[in-house]
């Protein structure tokens, strides 16, 4: 009969709101997609390596990730490279590379050091692909590099000794963000101690505990020992 309706066809009430509650609006149609933005696919990019490490980074896999089509993300990126700009570009603009205006030399280093150290140290697959990617058109890496440039000619370095130095100092700062890593027996001899005794010897001069893997004292010595050695390139000994 027109007008009524069949107990099996009557719409179930909807719940009254509690007090101070507003009831939602239903929304019509479909749910909208995921929105993107690069903040967002650096992110998802970077989780992605973390998991998968660098091989498993694909433009496929990260569409995934993001619970988009792989076309959806073609409109923001143009490919695997640019993802890779975007994600040097996140962790370049992590790196506290201040000091560089304010501090002498020595203290500069030091601090943009075991800044670029640590921040790698958490993404130890990506720094393989970051050490060789160009800086070309990334206006944070860049921007690093000319605050450290400016402080190493502050200093008083010969302009044709700034780079070779910059790299000999990012080539120390990438292997010790993989030792920082390393597992805390990297250096027991187990069966063979009595084979290496003076090996054996100077690891257990680290303290009681063979354990005590010295990462942060070894960076430290290794720094300074840079420092000392790149500084004697300076004509103004002064900065």
């Amino acid at each position: 009969m027109l007008g009524t309706q069949t107990p099996e066809r009557s719409a179930m009430p909807e719940p009254t709101p509690a007090p101070g509650e507003t009831k939602a609006r239903r929304r019509a149609g479909r749910p909208m997609a995921a929105v993107l933005d690069q903040d967002g696919i650096t992110a998802a990019a970077l989780e992605l390596v973390s998991k998968k490490g660098y091989d498993g980074l694909t433009m496929a896999a990260l569409a995934r990730s993001l619970g988009v089509a792989p076309s959806a993300l073609y409109n923001h990126v143009s490919s695997k490279d640019e993802v890779l700009k975007l994600v040097e570009e996140d962790l370049m603009s992590k790196v506290d590379f201040g000091g560089f205006r304010t501090l002498p030399w020595e203290e500069a280093v030091r601090q943009w050091a075991y800044s670029y150290r640590g921040i790698f140290a958490r993404h130890t697959p990506l720094i393989s692909v970051i050490a060789v990617l160009p800086v070309t058109d990334a206006p944070q890496t860049l921007a690093m590099y000319e605050a450290v440039t400016e402080g190493f000619l502050r200093a008083g370095f010969p302009e044709k000794q700034i780079i070779p130095s910059i790299v000999a100092l990012e080539a120390y700062i990438f292997g010790a963000a993989f030792d920082a890593n390393a597992p805390a027996d990297i250096f027991d001899s187990g069966r063979l101690a009595d084979s290496t005794p003076h090996f054996t010897s100077a690891v257990r001069s680290l303290g009681p505990d063979q354990n005590n893997y010295p990462s942060d004292l070894a960076f430290s010595m290794g720094l300074d020992a840079l420092i000392t050695g790149l500084g004697a390139l300076r004509v103004d000994q002064s900065g």
